[in-house]
């Protein structure tokens, strides 16, 4: 165990944020599993259990400090910082600013970008506090609480999330309070030094820096940036005990009609294909689309298990037209 360290007591509010994050995750059809990891680490590492706790630093060994880690070099400051947090409030309040904003980001965009988006902006923003701190210090010959301060949390990475969220909408919230896009994070960071004491202004405030630029870097620049190639290479090593695990055990997925990829009897079938018409999955047992009556072939009519239905149709379909046809054959 790390000497010095006592585990946190919780008053009631992380088990409010457990059921807030799985009633959140239950009703998405794509479970975003980075900002879930994210919120589990940042949980896991604030109540220390008995497995992380001898390889968990301290708080004090990892609180934010320009002049330490400008003097001293010391990067686990730089990294560890963002992922503790004073107290049970700070963290749920934070793992809460993270889910709301990391569920519409990582939706947006694939696991591997969103994963080095996530990394750049905390690189970033872990910057541009030293940059701002120590320009204070060089030109204004102001230290007091700004280069010598100590501060943790995930702060500076949601404000520049919330920078990036703003670029996709016009218009935004803050505390209830419809605010146009560009300004709302302003807003956001007036608010809390307004509203909560004792917040680091420059970490709040180098999370937006950090935002801004990220999102002028992705506008001038085309393609996938080396850190994101790197994360899908990454991901794409996990998940091939994944797939060694399908192959043997085979996923059941469903059609319109039931199980796909088993009989009644319980015996494998080939599975399932997807309608060229109307992207629809139908079960390997029918020739005709369920959705849209599309032979399987492509040339217009059933066979096999169904008659003739309907003329090919070569194109998208409209959602009304689609239900059209899907009420009339099953009314049938």
């Amino acid at each position: 165990m790390v000497r010095g360290v006592r585990r946190p007591r919780s008053n009631g509010m992380l088990p409010l944020l457990a059921l807030h994050t799985f009633s959140e995750y239950y009703r998405l059809d794509r479970k975003p599993p980075i900002t879930a990891g994210l919120i589990a680490a940042n949980s896991l590492i604030y109540l220390r259990p008995d497995f992380l706790d001898p390889i968990l630093p301290s708080i004090e060994e990892v609180r934010f400090n320009p002049h330490l880690i400008l003097k001293y070099g010391d990067l686990k400051r730089f990294f560890l910082s963002p992922f503790f947090h004073a107290g049970e409030s700070h963290l749920v309040y934070n793992m809460l600013s993270l889910l709301w904003k990391g569920i519409p980001l990582e939706s947006s965009m694939d696991r591997a970008e969103f994963a080095s988006m996530v990394a750049v902006l905390l690189g970033m923003s872990q910057g541009m506090s030293l940059l701002i701190s120590k320009s204070l210090l060089m030109f204004f010959d102001y230290d007091w609480s700004f280069y010598s301060e100590y501060s943790v949390g995930f702060s500076g990475v949601l404000f520049a999330m919330k920078v990036v969220l703003n670029s996709q909408t016009e218009n935004s919230y803050v505390y209830g309070i419809p605010i146009p896009s560009h300004y709302a994070v302003w807003a956001e960071l007036a608010f809390a030094q307004m509203l909560v004491p004792g917040v680091s202004f420059v970490g709040h405030l180098s999370g937006i820096l950090a935002g801004l630029v990220y999102v002028w870097l992705r506008g001038s620049y085309n393609g996938s940036d080396p850190l994101t190639a790197i994360f899908r290479g990454v991901f794409g090593v996990l998940k091939w005990p994944l797939r060694f695990l399908q192959r043997w055990f085979p996923r059941r997925q469903v059609s319109g009609r039931g199980p796909v990829g088993w009989s009644q009897r319980g015996m494998s079938v080939s599975g399932f294909w997807r309608c060229h018409a109307c992207t629809y999955e139908n079960s390997a047992w029918l020739d005709v689309c369920e959705m849209c009556s599309t032979n399987r072939r492509g040339d217009g009519y059933g066979s096999g298990m169904g008659s003739p239905r309907s003329p090919h149709y070569s194109g998208h379909l409209t959602l009304e037209e689609l239900r059209r046809r899907r009420l009339e054959r099953f009314s049938r």
